[in-house]
């Protein structure tokens, strides 16, 4: 593996809608669900393959949409073109709907006569793009709500129930073991400082969220670690090249040249050391080398990926290349995906299992003992 970069951007990147739905309609108030722009795309497609003039396709589109933000955004593109403006200058004045790369498929489509082809390309793109994120959120869906439940139901019992069972153990003046002892403290600790306890965290998360969005080296740094975390940072690395890779192939399959294609996927990438590595590899290519050696050195892909680019730039069949190792990494990543929860969801209720056990022996050692003293003296 080549080595690592030790130099830390100065930008965050910017994340297209393919990333993150849903988007909100630039000067229209509202969010806009990614999922429609794609049907959108979709139609437009088929609408513009059938042979109706763009302007009619967009204003049939425009009426059967519904009222909302999207519907104002369309109107605002169907007035621009029938004035006499291109569909892709007209879609890039709205980037939370149509990002960068969109408009920019859109220009090489109207510069090649083949717009109808580039809308279904884009269609594809933006739906491969839809299913991994959506398979990764339902992925998530599971151990997020049984972790919520579990923290939820042990820090009720904590603060609530505990407490309870603290004065039937004074009244009766038990004997307590040491692992009650511990629960009790424990419990103690919370009720008294719950808003240390609780609000600490959620302070925590807060200014982690307003870093990560305000970018530069704290953004890297994290982006960087998250790469290097066992079990976690292959699956991202793989999700990583594969977004890279299906986004670089598109916009070549497009004719967009090299150079181009490189600045908008450097500016659709939500990953620091990804966004990084792009500028580096774009800065080597502008000075008239091969795309293969400075991803090597970027240290943002793996050996696989760099050979197959080597030989696409070889073949003159880069697109093609590129376009094979997104769906070879989609695969792997749905795979690890499926191994990795498969380990994540049993472990997560295995401690569940470990905690509540140590609270209800906790609690029932004093009271068997309570329970035999008022035996014995009955």
């Amino acid at each position: 593996m080549a080595k690592r970069l030790q130099r830390t951007p100065s930008a965050a990147p910017a994340r297209s809608d393919t990333e993150a739905a849903p988007t909100r309609a630039a000067g229209r108030g509202g969010s806009v669900p990614a999922q429609l722009v794609t049907e959108f795309t979709t139609q437009l497609a088929t609408l513009s393959g059938a042979g109706i003039p763009i302007v009619k396709a967009l204003t049939i589109l425009e009426g059967q949409t519904r009222p909302g933000p999207f519907k104002g955004v369309l109107q605002a593109v169907v007035e621009d073109v029938s004035a006499g403006g291109t569909l892709s200058e007209s879609l890039a004045k709205h980037p939370s709907c149509f990002d960068r790369l969109y408009s920019a498929m859109v220009r090489a489509g109207e510069a090649g006569g083949v717009l109808d082809k580039i809308l279904v390309r884009l269609a594809v793109f933006r739906e491969k793009a839809a299913a991994i994120r959506s398979k990764i959120q339902g992925a998530l869906i599971y151990p997020a709500v049984v972790a919520l439940v579990a923290v939820v139901v042990v820090s009720a019992v904590i603060v609530f129930v505990i407490p309870r069972f603290e004065e039937i153990f004074d009244s009766f003046g038990a004997e307590l073991p040491q692992i009650t002892r511990v629960l009790l403290d424990t419990s103690r600790v919370v009720v008294d400082y719950w808003y240390l306890v609780f609000g600490v965290p959620v302070l925590l998360v807060i200014a982690h969220i307003a870093l990560m969005r305000r970018g530069g080296a704290y953004r890297y740094r994290m982006h960087k670690w998250m790469l290097r975390s066992p079990g976690l940072g292959p699956l991202i690395q793989k999700s990583m090249i594969a977004g890279f890779s299906r986004t670089f192939g598109t916009l070549i399959e497009a004719g967009v040249p090299h150079l181009d294609a490189l600045a908008i996927v450097r500016d659709t990438t939500s990953n620091a050391v990804l966004v990084d590595g792009v500028e580096q590899i774009r800065r080597t290519v502008r000075e008239g080398e091969g795309i293969a050696r400075p991803m090597g050195e970027s240290g943002a892909f793996d050996d696989l990926v760099i050979n197959m680019v080597d030989v696409g730039e070889a073949t003159g069949e880069l697109d093609k290349m590129l376009l094979k190792v997104a769906d070879a990494y989609d695969v792997a990543v749905d795979r690890r995906i499926d191994a990795l929860f498969k380990i994540v969801e049993p472990a997560i209720l295995i401690f569940m299992a470990v905690v509540v056990g140590f609270i209800v022996v906790a609690l029932f050692m004093p009271l068997m003992a309570i329970m035999s003293q008022l035996s014995g003296s009955g």
